[in-house]
């Protein structure tokens, strides 16, 4: 990234003067040029353009834009960030006016996630080129639709929501109609929610995986001037595959930069387990009330450690997960989760050379003690196997079991 130029903002609640560095991020295939400051990034536009955007500032649809933004709130100091206005759309047009932009013909939306964890990610088919300018943390926000809300509005009045937010800039270099830019939208969450689900990340605000974060914002760009004009963007037109692609490799790009989150990293048994209440802590919590000469707490967390990334025991508990899942979306009932939950229980016994056995009750029992159960009866076998010897660094077990 080459420092393109320099100025000077006033910054207007301590009336310091603070030195924005500008720096040139891509030439964008309209030819509208995207830039970087330490909290924003931005895009100009070089000619017209069609906008359609969630933003609170000129969002939804529009014609008469010039240059779109997006905003890190987050303090440097790491406070609590303090609105300088008394409105989210007031707060937007003094960013707009601290870059250099016309609020009354920008549109712009914020996160708290820095802008250097920014993914670029450009696919082109032909003459048709989607780039994805993408921030994106979900490690406090993370929710799937439908999950319990987090405030009410009521006359403008609302709760804030925690920090988090996968903000998009999508830019086409097409022409559409009003509609197709709509479904371009579409199309475009469709693919961050696949990114999200392919990680298995989970939501903050229920036992279910996310979908994205209570705060995501999203801005479609197209060119008016473009001689293509495009009529599809759903999943069986080019543009929407070429949308698809790149917002899930923008999406996932972004989250492993801000938060880490990554295939490798979900390779766990507790990053699958933990959204029904099963986690280290927990674990602890019962190897120290079963055993009367516990393992100091520093050992048996190092050996959890490397229980926890164990090939068989995260490939074998992933299933466990998807029958819980299966049971909350009404696809499997309770008995036939049950006799599944306990035939993996024992198997993983089986390998790690346990004699207890495992049940599950049948559907005698409703749906959330189900769960439960098997929440429970996965702690108790975490227990045993590590109570039985030493974990190995590959996961398996040195048994010291008497015979």
């Amino acid at each position: 990234m080459d420092l393109c130029r320099r100025h000077s903002l006033l910054c207007p609640r301590v009336n310091v003067a603070l030195e924005v560095y500008i720096l040139f991020l891509t030439r964008l295939s309209s030819g509208d040029e995207a830039y970087r400051t330490h909290k924003s990034i931005f895009v100009q536009f070089s000619d017209n353009r069609k906008v359609l955007s969630t933003s609170h500032l000129n969002g939804g649809y529009r014609e008469d834009l010039e240059a779109v933004f997006n905003f890190d709130s987050k303090p440097d100091d790491g406070k609590e960030y303090c609105m300088r206005s008394d409105t989210y759309e007031e707060e937007l047009k003094i960013v707009a006016r601290e870059l250099g932009l016309n609020p009354e013909k920008t549109t712009g939306i914020s996160t708290v996630v820095s802008m250097e964890n920014v993914s670029i990610k450009t696919n082109t088919y032909k003459e048709l080129t989607v780039t994805a300018i993408v921030t994106a943390g979900i490690a406090v926000n993370a929710g799937r639709v439908g999950d319990p809300a987090s405030f009410y509005e009521k006359e403008g009045q609302v709760v804030m929501l925690q920090p988090g937010t996968i903000n998009i800039i999508l830019s086409i270099n097409a022409d559409m109609l009003p509609g197709t830019l709509a479904r371009a939208l579409v199309t475009c969450t469709e693919a961050k929610t696949a990114a999200v689900e392919e990680l298995m990340a989970r939501s903050m605000f229920s036992r279910g995986l996310a979908t994205g974060s209570g705060t995501d914002e999203t801005i479609v760009i197209c060119n008016s001037d473009s001689k293509h004009k495009l009529s599809f963007a759903g999943k069986h037109s080019k543009l929407g595959e070429l949308i698809g692609i790149t917002v899930i490799e923008a999406v996932k790009e972004a989250l492993y930069l801000h938060t880490g989150l990554s295939p490798e990293g979900q390779h766990s048994v507790f990053r699958r387990l933990d959204r029904f209440g099963i986690d280290e802590e927990k674990v602890w919590e019962k190897y120290s009330n079963l055993r009367k000469q516990p393992l100091e707490k520093d050992e048996f967390m190092k050996r959890l450690a490397i229980l926890e990334r164990s090939s068989d025991l995260v490939t074998l508990s992933s299933l466990y997960a998807h029958l819980i899942d299966q049971l909350d979306w009404r696809l499997l009932g309770t008995e036939e989760v049950a006799k599944e939950a306990t035939a993996i229980l024992n198997a993983i016994g089986h390998r790690y050379n346990l004699t207890s056995n495992y049940h599950i009750n049948d559907n005698s029992i409703s749906l959330e003690e189900t769960i439960f159960s098997m929440a429970e009866n996965f702690m108790l076998l975490l227990v045993e196997i590590l109570d039985t010897g030493e974990t190995r660094s590959d996961g398996s077990l040195v048994s010291t079991r008497r015979k």
